[in-house]
């Protein structure tokens, strides 16, 4: 209505807005949620709802499997094949993508905010018509912060550690082999193979993470973790130093022996004793209280006989849940009230959509994996070094989806590769554009190039940072050397003039 001087008239206006529907805010929320959160979420579903209940043919292969010896069952997981002799695309394995199924088009597809409206009451039975996604079972006095386990305390370091993106993958990789007393009992030569990296590169990366609080994480052995906390103390003298070397002595009470090796009196050797004894020898042992959380993929990724790669959902971590038809028709058949009626409705038209939803969740999970699985081919044959220049867009074109939803099914989700488990948002980086036009290089790709460009480095043959913007170029890519700066100085790598420096008082 306007209003116009005195008079009055009605106006019809045409227009175009985005509803949220409450199923797609449902369906949205599912996707980005990890196993563990989903499987919270139908868990609390389960209850709440009536009609929704606990697929028994899951509960009697779990009941199953926990009688008789632990197996793998591939053959049962949703897969997808990249065979090299196949021509099955993923759109053929997956019937509908997520926006088609929920009937929201890709150019209307953007970020759905907290305070979207719509959602639907999924416990209306006295629960306050508070959302499910809320929790309402806790009081003021039960908000007491959980102590975080060890992985935890570590990767908070690592996310404000000056690392690059693939500095940063091992350290996760390195971080995920500590065990519950603080130590890395993994053969570091091994692991370096299994990521397609330089053994230096991984002895750099521990390095830093043994910079890392408590003192001592992450050490080797006993006598690197007694080593670190006493240089943190600034107290590894040679005298001390070997002291550490053969505490084995020290063990046996033979103090006439070190008293020999470590060339100190017996008043210096008790004091060195002392010192030694208020250090930690299980520096992860702080956290030993706390249950740390157990990373379980979501994707599995293997090599097939074919020589390509099979993509399979892990349905361990999937919640199987049926709408019980049989219990609605049974209660729509008797007289109930008009509330009683709307209720039981809703339970029915709640359970079908989530039952709907967390298919859907699955299918969209495969088949973004899948797309991860061709872009990135390089990376799970050769390594971290062959990673491909990647972003959202480039996935979300692929498969036709949106970026927002690529963004989501890749937050929280992890993938298990030949080569370790990572989370997916690892596979995708930043590009950089190649000579004349050709396949641009990923950034990880560079900095690795030019780590291993400088630690091949000789007295007589220091390269300067245009010196490396040059051999890059020859090796087509178009790179400046500010950028070439930034990536050193990233890495800690000093200047040439310094490095020459180093080399010069080493040799």
């Amino acid at each position: 209505m306007k209003l116009s001087g005195n008079s009055q008239r009605m106006e019809i206006r045409q227009g175009q807005s985005l509803v949220m529907t409450p199923q797609l805010q449902q369906a949205i929320k599912l996707l980005q949620l990890s196993n563990v959160d989903l499987s919270a979420f139908v868990e609390d579903e389960l209850i709440r709802n009536p009609l929704l209940e606990r697929d028994k043919r899951d509960q009697l292969a779990a009941e199953k499997t926990s009688d008789d010896k632990p197996t793998v069952e591939t053959e049962n997981r949703p897969e997808m094949s990249l065979d090299s002799n196949s021509s099955k695309t993923a759109e053929e394995a997956v019937d509908a993508d997520f926006e088609g199924t929920y009937a929201i088009s890709k150019n209307d597809a953007g970020e759905v905010g907290e305070n979207t409206g719509g959602a639907i009451d999924w416990s209306r039975a006295g629960s306050g018509g508070r959302s499910s996604f809320e929790s309402s079972d806790y009081g003021i006095d039960q908000l007491e912060a959980a102590k975080p386990s060890l992985h935890d305390h570590l990767s908070d370091q690592l996310s404000i550690a000056n690392l690059d993106a693939i500095s940063r993958m091992i350290a996760s990789h390195l971080i995920s082999m500590v065990e519950d007393d603080g130590y890395i009992r993994s053969d570091l030569a091994e692991e370096a193979d299994r990521l397609g990296v330089e053994l230096s590169q991984i002895k750099s990366v521990l390095e830093t993470l043994q910079g890392f609080e408590p003192t001592g994480i992450c050490a080797r052995n006993l006598k690197e973790c007694l080593e670190l906390q006493l240089k943190e103390r600034d107290r590894y003298d040679p005298a001390m130093q070997v002291l550490v070397e053969n505490i084995e002595l020290l063990a046996k009470q033979d103090m006439a022996a070190l008293l020999s090796l470590c060339e100190v009196d017996a008043e210096d050797l008790a004091e060195m004793v002392a010192e030694l004894r208020q250090l930690n020898p299980k520096p992860g042992d702080v956290f030993s209280g706390s249950t740390a959380a157990l990373v379980v993929p979501d994707v599995f990724i293997r090599q097939t006989p074919e020589g390509g790669w099979a993509v399979e959902l892990n349905t361990d971590t999937l919640p199987k849940v049926l709408v019980n038809s049989r219990y609605y028709a049974k209660i729509n058949k008797q007289h109930n009230s008009e509330k009683d009626k709307t209720f039981i409705s809703d339970c029915h038209q709640s359970a079908s959509w989530l039952v709907k939803s967390l298919d859907q969740r699955a299918r969209t999970i495969l088949k973004v994996a899948t797309e991860l699985v061709k872009q990135q081919d390089g990376f799970l044959v050769e390594g971290v070094q062959a990673l491909r220049p990647l972003n959202l867009k480039t996935v979300a074109d692929a498969i036709q989806m949106h970026e927002s939803t690529v963004s989501r099914v890749t937050s929280n989700k992890f993938v298990s590769t030949p080569r370790g488990l990572f989370e997916m948002k690892y596979f995708f980086n930043v590009a950089i554009p190649a000579v004349n036009g050709g396949e641009a290089f990923s950034a990880e790709a560079i900095r690795h190039r030019i780590k291993g460009l400088i630690g091949e480095e000789t007295l007589s043959a220091v390269l300067s940072d245009d010196r490396i913007v040059e051999i890059l170029r020859e090796a087509g890519a178009e790179i400046a050397r500010r950028t070439v700066a930034k990536y050193r100085e990233a890495m800690h790598i000093p200047s040439s003039v310094q490095r020459r420096r180093v080399l010069r008082q080493n040799s």
